[in-house]
């Protein structure tokens, strides 16, 4: 059957509006996914540095209460690169929707556990224990979460414009940040300290759950990513996504989670430990949490900013500048939070975040177009959440004993700019594909054989 030119033309248009329906529908979808995720990953950082060194381990000293605090914090970010191939298999055989409708569930379920659990003084050991195990869930989550939010809005979005739809997705975390820590500070400066450690900093895990429910509702509603579903139609999908990708790009790998050095540990840092940091000071709880909060809030322009920049200057550029600057701003942070001036403080920590945001904006399109549509879920998952285990896991317990061991804050930024050094080499060494064809697998060869 021919179709008349009017009718042809009609179709197309309708055809047309279905598409960019579908890019409006994913780019929202991937933001209210993550910063769900990242709301119940963050309420667990700032309840590990105000709440559960006294709930959890009461008998350690402070010092001691707070390592073991960060140390579950840590199992998190631990489980993280195991979450990215486990879902990475599943995303690059089933699909990205139905990947990231479980791990939205598996991050709500465990989060809202975790704000109904008693404490160590009511059920013994079993209750650190089962705090780990619920902290090792989430990490499984949030492992598997980013790569699909990524890929839905990259894979769906004008592939000229990739650094700005990559960077939604990376919008979620300073969403996730402000509510989390929004909720924290609310419930921190209406009740007494004794019903805010009683009861108080339940509500916000509890919330998690009509969180969720919108989130189901949004991911329901998109269709299949049109490249993924190109890998389909043409039976391209692998048998072993996750093991395939690591043979066949090792190198995007290890250089994709070398990058995220200066990006991720300082991140951390100025979100997590600089409340146990500022309150050692002599600040409030609620000036740390309200800082914090003011300096995510300033990353929902300037992520979306980068991701746009990267778009007509190249990623690795962009990039490169945030890191940068975080190497810059290392010593500076602490010599202006030591200076016990609540205004100069309060500055700092919200200028923290800007370095984290030109690299961040970026990050996503940078990383994601490393990898063929077919490995990408597990290349760009795997690549991304390994340096979890080696800079952000890690960042707050290092911290913490760097300032016991030294003495002085300036010990943390020489870690710092240890990061920066790290991303940059890093950042160097990837190909920039910020121009390239994604949708074509021969961007990905090397010497006339698959790379």
């Amino acid at each position: 059957m021919v179709l008349d030119p009017d009718e042809a033309g009609r179709a197309r248009a309708a055809a047309e509006t279905e598409r960019r329906t579908q890019v409006r529908r994913a780019a929202f979808a991937s933001v209210v996914g993550t910063s769900i995720e990242w709301y119940d990953f963050f309420l667990y950082g700032t309840a590990a540095a105000l709440i559960f060194p006294r709930l959890f381990f009461p008998e350690a000293s402070e010092y001691a209460g707070v390592i073991q605090s960060f140390a579950t914090y840590a199992v998190g970010f631990a489980a993280r690169p195991v979450g990215a191939a486990i879902f990475g298999h599943w995303g690059d055989r089933l699909g990205r929707k139905a990947t990231l409708i479980i791990t939205l569930l598996l991050m709500g379920i465990s989060s809202t556990l975790i704000g109904v659990m008693p404490g160590t003084a009511a059920i013994g050991l079993a209750a650190p224990t089962i705090l780990v195990a619920l902290r090792l869930i989430q990490g499984l989550a949030v492992g598997g979460e980013w790569s699909g939010a990524v890929l839905l809005a990259v894979e769906w979005g004008d592939q000229k414009r990739r650094g700005l739809m990559g960077s939604w997705p990376q919008v979620g975390v300073p969403i996730g940040l402000v509510l989390g820590t929004g909720g924290m500070t609310l419930f921190s400066a209406v009740l007494s300290e004794e019903a805010f450690a009683a009861w108080g900093w339940r509500i916000p895990f509890l919330l998690s759950l009509v969180l969720v429910a919108i989130g189901l509702f949004i991911r329901l509603r998109i269709l299949e990513t049109p490249m993924f579903a190109s890998v389909v139609e043409t039976k391209g999908v692998a048998r072993q996504p996750v093991l395939e990708v690591i043979r066949r790009h090792p190198k995007e790998i290890l250089l994709s989670a070398g990058l995220r050095f200066s990006e991720n540990m300082p991140y951390y840092l100025f979100t997590s430990f600089v409340l146990t940091l500022a309150v050692d000071r002599g600040f409030s709880q609620t000036f740390a949490l309200s800082a914090v909060l003011v300096a995510a809030a300033l990353e929902l322009v300037n992520i979306p900013l980068a991701g746009r920049l990267s778009d007509s200057y190249g990623r690795k550029r962009i990039y490169m500048l945030g890191a940068i600057a975080m190497g810059l701003i290392a010593f500076p942070y602490y010599a202006l939070l030591g200076t016990g001036i609540a205004a100069v403080a309060f500055i700092a920590i919200v200028i923290s975040l800007v370095p984290h945001s030109f690299q961040y904006g970026p990050q996503a399109s940078l990383i994601a177009e490393s990898f063929p549509t077919g490995l990408r879920y597990g290349g760009a998952g795997v690549g991304y959440q390994l340096t979890a285990v080696f800079a952000g896991g890690p960042a707050p317990l290092t911290a913490a004993f760097l300032l016991h061991q030294f003495g002085t804050a300036y010990a943390i930024s020489g870690y710092i700019l240890f990061s920066a050094i790290v991303t940059l080499l890093c950042t160097y060494y990837l190909p920039d594909r910020s121009k390239a064809d994604i949708t074509d697998d021969a961007t990905y060869r090397v010497g006339g054989r698959s790379s």
